[in-house]
């Protein structure tokens, strides 16, 4: 998804930098209609990703909890493993807020372009 994602903006500002221009009017509408698709489609990701890096905190917080009540081997095993998995998802619950929030910055610059061009 990194990869992805990371693609998709290079390539994006590309076009902005070379191709946006030479689009007619209905090509622009058309262009910006499909990239706020895709800009949607990764808005979802991230809320999705959210969902699931609060689940596993939550379960982190119960398992540690439950860790310094009943000190057994299972609940010190359900934190560590609970905590392995959390941070892989926090880091990439970070890479995907911060990439879209670097879309609507790219979204903002397709459309000051286009009121450019019409100007």
């Amino acid at each position: 998804m990194k990869a992805y994602i990371t693609d998709f903006m290079n390539e994006t500002v590309k076009f902005i930098d070379t191709s946006l221009d030479s689009l007619n009017e209905e090509g622009k509408k058309a262009y910006l209609e499909e990239y706020t698709t895709k800009l949607t489609f990764f808005m979802h990701e991230r809320l999705i990703h959210l969902i699931v890096t609060v689940l596993f905190a939550v379960m982190e917080i119960i398992s540690i909890t439950a860790m310094s009540i009943y000190t057994n081997l299972v609940s010190i095993v359900l934190s560590v493993m609970f905590m392995i998995l959390l941070i892989p998802y926090v880091m990439h619950y970070y890479f995907l807020e911060n990439s879209v929030q670097e879309m609507y910055k790219i979204r903002d610059r397709i459309l000051s372009k286009m009121e450019s061009i019409k100007s």
